[in-house]
């Protein structure tokens, strides 16, 4: 993708630049709409001039004044993915995948200053089937501008509730082990799809069904086509493809979404999932392995779970969250690129990219780049507990090169020009809450930014299982470390280690009876707080991104004490039992994209995208996941 810069006006006017350096020409053009919300992307189509506004998690588009040139209109395009559906669990044989959630796209919508805030629900995806009973969970719709793409069908199950669920696209069937079973309905079918118009076009395609002598279970439907059908044989279970779309990066940066999930299969390793985020099914035969996870963000199905004759149940794979786009035309000019990678912007002089997403920095000025970086990890799941409070997650490590964020800054790093000089960026995925009060919750991905120490994940909330205390009941290490689950017995669940410079501890709980508070995971800005009747702990406060990334037209980050947004790395709050929860990121939160804890029963929240936050602690149910982490990279414009 190519970044641009504005018009002179339009950099004086919205970005108060008084000038344009040497590398970039820009010619003065009229000026379009002025909103705010998600992440912002600026580039050129030919001589038009884009804005796009992505949302990974669910924000406000807000339009603040209309257009001002002749000739720009006040219309916008868009593109709405639901959440994927989760793929199926196994028991005996091959489950299905799960189905892409819906994808819609359409253009020139009119947008106005009254109402001016238009909501936007980002869809989580669908958690994947538990063991061999049970389907996939369809994932969430997508909602903005009155548009709604649904959610994506589980897969099937095997041995039993072997067909897949309908949905934006349909789930794959798991195999019955003795005769056909059926894939979801696509709720509506895509303009791509052989089978267009169908009933109601639009969304997405149907799962694949699984044949009487499957070894694989069908692959989850995708925007671009129906999910392969399970079973021996030429591709056997592979999820349906998505549908590529420029509207986030431009033409030259193309993004596909809505994939289906491969089916898992049995005694073999599952198939592949379908180009646009799909997940592949289990890979591990024998003795096999859950279904892999959609890719957050494209609205990709969850992979089936894989197994092996004698061997344990496996779950399926987690769908992909969805997205939102939105763009409009901002002017009509041309400048030169200075470098490629990420969703681009300018403010204050500074050209930004910010990775929501793993992806590729790479310097086409001509010269040699110094940039500055902010990279945060994804942040740890949560914790659950068998009838006590568990431990909330702890925000993913933060590494920078500006000094005064963190303990230990980064020198800055110089960029070669060229290909050969391309610097990988890696984000790191929000690590999963517990399933389970026995299974531990898992630890947040890695970011990393080339030759950057990487960032590490963040620690695991406790967890309390039944009957008695186990060394899981303590916060796990991380970036910043997990919080300790609550208990009716000493000794004490300790809190998690974090590492230096990156994050802080996570909270403790004291080990005395009643302790039935779960312990706040760290933050990049604090520690966790201890669980101690009667009251859970808070997640530990995050930080407040350095000012050359706090755009005002942004939402990068999430919200903290003051509402402003551009703060990242909260820690999840304790669950607790049977009164006062802990809050994500602080007292009073959720700030900092910490999840909150829950009392008994309740669902906790996890850690909001692309802000390194910990996943809140439970309470007899699924812990909160993780939020994903996010890489920013800046230099004078």
């Amino acid at each position: 993708m190519a970044p641009i810069v504005t018009s002179l006006a339009t950099l004086i006017n919205q970005f108060g630049i008084a000038a344009v350096t040497s590398t970039a020409s820009a010619s003065t053009g009229p000026l379009g709409l002025t909103a705010t919300g998600g992440v912002i992307s600026d580039y050129a189509d030919g001589p038009t001039v884009y804005r796009a506004h992505i949302f990974t998690s669910t924000g406000t588009f807000d339009v603040t004044a209309l257009a001002t040139g002749a000739g720009i209109p006040n219309n916008v395009d868009y593109l709405v993915v639901g959440g994927g559906g989760g793929g199926g669990g196994t028991g005996a044989d091959g489950a299905g995948g799960g189905g892409a959630g819906g994808f819609k796209t359409g253009t020139s919508v009119p947008v106005s200053t009254s109402p001016g805030s238009y909501s936007v629900t980002v869809g989580a995806g669908g958690a994947g089937g538990v063991g061999g009973s049970s389907r996939g969970s369809n994932g969430v719709d997508t909602s903005a501008l009155s548009i709604t793409a649904a959610g994506g069908g589980g897969g099937g199950s095997s041995p039993t509730n072997n067909p897949g669920n309908p949905g934006g696209s349909g789930g794959g069937a798991g195999w019955s082990g003795s005769g056909p079973t059926t894939g979801g309905t696509g709720s509506q079918y895509s303009p791509t799809s052989p089978l267009f118009p169908g009933p109601a076009p639009g969304q997405g395609n149907n799962g694949g069904p699984a044949g009487s002598s499957a070894t694989i279970g069908g692959g989850g439907g995708g925007a671009g086509n129906t999910g392969n059908t399970g079973g021996p044989g030429s591709n056997p279970g592979i999820g349906g493809s998505g549908l590529s779309n420029t509207y986030a990066y431009g033409p030259t940066d193309p993004d596909t979404y809505s994939g289906g999930g491969g089916g898992g299969g049995f005694g073999v390793a599952g198939a592949s999932g379908g180009s646009g985020g799909g997940g592949s099914g289990g890979q591990t035969a024998p003795p096999g392995s859950p279904g892999n996870p959609g890719t957050y963000a494209t609205g990709g199905g969850g992979g089936g779970a894989t197994r092996s004759p004698g061997q344990p149940n496996f779950n399926g794979g987690n769908g992909g969250s969805g997205i939102v786009v939105v763009r409009y035309q901002i002017g009509q000019l041309t400048a030169a690129a200075k470098a490629t990678g990420g969703a681009i912007s300018f403010y204050g002089g500074k050209t930004i990219h910010t990775f929501t997403s793993t992806g590729t920095f790479t310097n086409t000025s001509g010269s040699p780049l110094t940039v500055d970086h902010v990279v945060v990890a994804g942040g740890g799941g949560g914790g659950t507990s068998g009838g006590l409070g568990a431990g909330g997650g702890g925000a993913g490590g933060v590494r920078t090169s500006i000094p005064g964020l963190m303990p230990v800054s980064d020198p800055q790093i110089a960029v070669g020009t060229g290909a050969p000089n391309a610097i990988t960026v890696t984000v790191g995925a929000g690590g999963n809450g517990s399933p389970t009060y026995t299974t531990p919750a898992s630890q947040g991905g890695s970011s990393s930014f080339g030759p950057t120490t990487p960032t590490t994940g963040g620690g695991v909330g406790g967890t309390y299982p039944a009957p008695t205390p186990s060394p899981s009941s303590d916060g796990g290490p991380g970036g910043s470390g997990g919080g300790g689950a609550g208990y009716d017995t000493s000794p004490p669940a300790s809190p998690g280690p974090a590492v230096p410079g990156q994050g802080n501890v996570g909270g403790s709980t004291p080990g005395t009876f009643p302790t039935y508070a779960g312990a706040g995971g760290g933050g990049a800005g604090g520690v966790g707080g201890n669980g101690t009747a009667p009251a859970a702990g808070h997640g530990g406060i995050g930080v407040q991104l350095p000012t050359s990334f706090r755009d005002p037209i942004s939402t990068v980050g999430a919200p903290g004490p003051s509402g402003n947004y551009w703060i990242a790395g909260g820690g999840g709050g304790g669950g607790w039992s049977p009164a006062v929860p802990g809050k994500g990121g602080g007292p009073g939160g959720p700030y900092a994209g910490g999840g909150d804890g829950i009392d008994r029963d309740q669902t906790p929240s996890p850690g909001t995208q692309n802000t390194g936050g910990g996943g809140g602690g439970s309470n007899n149910t699924v812990g909160g996941n993780g939020g994903s982490g996010i890489v920013l990279i800046a230099y004078p414009s």
